[in-house]
């Protein structure tokens, strides 16, 4: 991968993929204590948006794989995730971006988006994200940091923070980095949803309890569709039919 300096200095690695003369970009902000490897190239998702024509962003979000990752939470504050993706666009150059972004990474997407703040953004696909995670109540950020932050996962009783914590052991994620993400804060203003006017997809997977039905998120957002596909909420990016939902929805 390569790398950019953000907005504030921080070193964020990224990589583009796919002609440059090939179809209007696409870019993916994978989901929380994950990276761009895990969500977007294992499953296959960032071959196959390639092999039908587009030119592929991916990089992953301060804290996370290979980009710096502060410990303090005030590195996370502030937009700083979405300030990211505009001087990403800005480094490459990008006019016109259709964006994805799964759990963590449509948080990112509909700030950017709803705020009417970035004109470049041409369509929206959300994944694994739900009304009560939007508004902060599901799970608890703390439980989650104090899961990450335990010396012993095996002490972690909650069942959310415990799934978070073996996720970010197995894909050797700094916990400490991510534990600052969380008491950043999380939660997104429900009005931002209705100033979204570029077409979107929402998709979660069907046993994702987390998120839940993909139709309530939706219906606040104007013309938006809804789609679920197997999985939960860990394990719906890797299923064949959430890269098919993406495929569908970049060749519109």
């Amino acid at each position: 991968m390569e790398r950019f300096s953000s907005f504030d200095g921080l070193s964020l690695a990224y990589s583009v993929t796919g002609a440059e003369a090939a179809g209007e970009a696409v870019l993916l902000h994978h989901g929380f204590a994950s990276s761009a490897r895990v969500n977007w190239e294992r499953p296959g998702v960032v071959a196959a948006l390639v092999e039908a024509g587009r030119r592929v962003v991916v990089f992953d979000a301060r804290g996370h794989g290979d980009s710096e990752a502060p410990h303090d939470p005030a590195a996370y504050a502030g937009g700083a995730m979405a300030r990211d993706v505009v001087a990403l666009f800005d480094h490459l150059g990008l006019e016109r971006v259709d964006m994805a972004g799964y759990s963590m990474g449509a948080f990112v997407t509909i700030e950017l988006a709803g705020k009417a703040t970035e004109p470049r953004l041409r369509s929206l696909f959300l994944g694994g994200i739900g009304t009560a995670q939007l508004l902060g109540q599901r799970p608890p950020t703390e439980t989650i940091a104090a899961a990450l932050e335990a010396e012993d996962a095996t002490s972690v009783a909650d069942p959310s923070g415990r799934a978070f914590r073996y996720f970010a052991d197995a894909t050797g994620q700094d916990r400490l980095a991510l534990a600052a993400v969380q008491r950043a804060g999380r939660g997104v203003d429900l009005e931002l949803l209705g100033g979204i006017s570029q077409p979107t997809l929402v998709v979660n997977g069907q046993s994702d309890t987390m998120a839940g039905d993909p139709a309530d998120v939706a219906a606040l957002i104007p013309g938006a569709r809804a789609l679920s596909v197997p999985g939960d909420h860990l394990s719906a990016v890797m299923k064949p039919e959430f890269r098919q939902a993406m495929l569908d929805w970049a060749r519109r």
